[in-house]
């Protein structure tokens, strides 16, 4: 699909002005905390506006690029919803206060959103260039699936561990020792130094990067096309921060959600290596259409859910009984 430059400055600067909204909004006067019912309401904002934009993608393109982008945003989603387990890590590993927290994951993202925005570029003209690097991305994509599962029956507890860029950041800035409100930077004594405050927000845009380099190629799994992949990130992204506080304690309820990411993952690796096949002209290998893909990510992400809220259930019935 060819997408004219006036789409790609309109969603951008739509998307920047519904950011600015949010943040007024979310942070005039004094510091609090971000309240369920907030959560919630930007929850379902986000989400419609994703799916106002899916169906305007839809009238426009037509149904196999909305169906694209559906599939795309979805599977970003549910990738994101793994990133948020981390998200909890380092928001307690830098005891940042909770009236604050909303704020470092706002512009944590935005950091994450600009770096994908390079990635996306990068991958779009590296597969247009290097076909063969469809079988890389798959067989990538399988690796870390498989590595999920295997994490996950060993019982490996996820944990943050400062990257070389949050590392340098570190060394290169003097940093107070203490948070002072929500700013980044303070002067004291004639010089300026950093808080905690960026600190952070380094440590979640760059964390979330990292992320990146199994999403994005699990996306381009399901388009080529960079507009959809761009516009599908940034949807699953804004929705992110609200879906921090909404889901709270019941992230730790999801305990079947890394097999279902794990499936998709590996889904989307095999279908990316039978659309190299595919494409090379091997005539035995299928081409997996878009309406499959959507179907079995959404439906993965639905029974495992499920499965690990009757799971949860369970367990909680079952310590509840008297021992003995």
């Amino acid at each position: 699909m060819v997408v004219p430059m006036w789409a790609w400055i309109a969603v951008i600067a739509g998307l920047l002005v519904v950011i600015a909204v949010d943040l007024w909004i979310v942070d005039r006067g004094e510091a609090k905390e971000f309240t369920m019912r907030q959560a919630g309401f930007w929850v379902t904002f986000y989400v419609a506006l994703a799916v106002a934009f899916g169906i305007v993608m839809w009238i426009w393109g037509g149904g196999q690029v909305a169906g694209e982008f559906f599939a795309g945003y979805i599977t970003e989603y549910s990738l994101s919803v793994d990133n948020l387990f981390i998200f909890f890590i380092i928001m307690s590993r830098f005891a940042v206060p909770r009236e604050y927290q909303h704020k470092v994951l706002l512009v944590g993202i935005l950091m994450a959103l600009v770096m994908r925005g390079i990635f996306i570029a990068l991958g779009a003209t590296a597969l247009e260039r290097f076909s063969w690097l469809f079988y890389v991305f798959g067989a990538f994509l399988v690796y870390t699936a498989f590595n999920i599962v295997r994490g996950h029956l060993k019982g490996d507890d996820e944990e943050f561990k400062e990257n070389a860029l949050l590392r340098w950041v570190r060394r290169a800035f003097p940093t107070t020792p203490t948070y002072v409100g929500s700013k980044v930077t303070v002067k004291i004594d004639g010089r300026r130094m950093v808080t905690p405050m960026l600190i952070v927000m380094v440590a979640i845009g760059s964390t979330d990067l990292l992320f990146a380099l199994d999403s994005i190629p699990a996306i381009f799994g399901l388009t080529q096309d960079p507009f959809i992949v761009f516009t599908a990130n940034a949807f699953a992204l804004m929705g992110l921060r609200q879906l921090y506080f909404l889901l709270g304690g019941l992230l730790e309820r999801l305990v079947y959600i890394s097999y279902g990411l794990a499936f998709i993952l590996a889904f989307i690796g095999v279908k990316l290596v039978f659309h190299a096949l595919h494409e090379s002209g091997v005539a035995w290998a299928p081409e997996i259409s878009i309406a499959v893909s959507l179907t079995v990510i959404a439906a993965t992400m639905v029974i495992t859910t499920v499965a690990s809220l009757l799971k949860s259930r369970s367990d909680k019935k079952k310590a509840a009984l008297p021992q003995g």
